[in-house]
C-alpha cells in the first residue's frame, strides 16, 4: 500500500503531505497518526530517541495526556525528493490551566511508499495568558 503522496515531492504534493501531517495531529488519535509511519520508524522529539509504530503510539498518548485541548498548525519550509521541512507552532494547557505555546522545526524523510521513516523534531515552549492564544 502507498500513502499518497510519495516522493518525489513537488511544491504542491509537499504541502499535500504537510496539511495531511497537520489534520492527522489535529486529532489527538495516536493509532491514527502512527500510520503515517514506518513499522521501523526513526523519531527525534526534542531530547527523546525511539523507534518504531509501538513507541510513536506510546510517545503520542503520553504526550496528548499531558498536552490538553491541543491545536496544531505547520507550515512547509523546504522540500526535496523525499524530504519536507516544516516549521510548526502549538498550543496546549497542561493539567493546571497553564497554557503554553511551543515552536519549532521537524525534518522528515519518506519511504517510496509516502511513509515517514525518519522524524527529527526541535522544540521550544514558552507560557502563554488565554487570552495571547492564536491557534482555535
Amino acid at each position: 500500500m502507498t500513502r499518497p503522496p510519495v516522493p518525489p515531492f513537488d511544491e504542491e504534493s509537499a504541502k499535500k503531505k504537510v496539511q495531511a501531517a497537520q489534520d492527522a495531529w489535529n486529532t489527538r488519535d495516536p493509532e491514527k497518526v502512527s500510520l503515517a509511519y514506518t513499522e521501523d520508524s526513526m523519531w527525534r522529539n526534542r531530547d527523546e530517541f525511539f523507534q518504531g509504530r509501538e513507541a510513536i503510539k506510546d510517545f503520542l498518548t503520553r504526550k496528548w495526556e499531558r498536552e490538553l485541548d491541543y491545536r496544531l498548525q505547520k507550515n512547509l519550509w523546504c522540500f526535496t525528493e523525499n524530504r519536507i521541512a516544516v516549521r510548526f507552532e502549538y498550543e496546549s494547557r497542561d493539567a493546571g490551566g497553564q497554557w503554553w505555546r511551543s515552536h519549532g522545526n521537524e525534518l522528515w524523510e519518506f519511504d517510496d511508499e509516502g511513509y515517514m521513516r525518519r522524524r527529527d523534531a526541535s522544540i521550544n515552549d514558552y507560557k502563554i495568558d488565554e487570552s495571547d492564544r492564536r491557534i482555535f
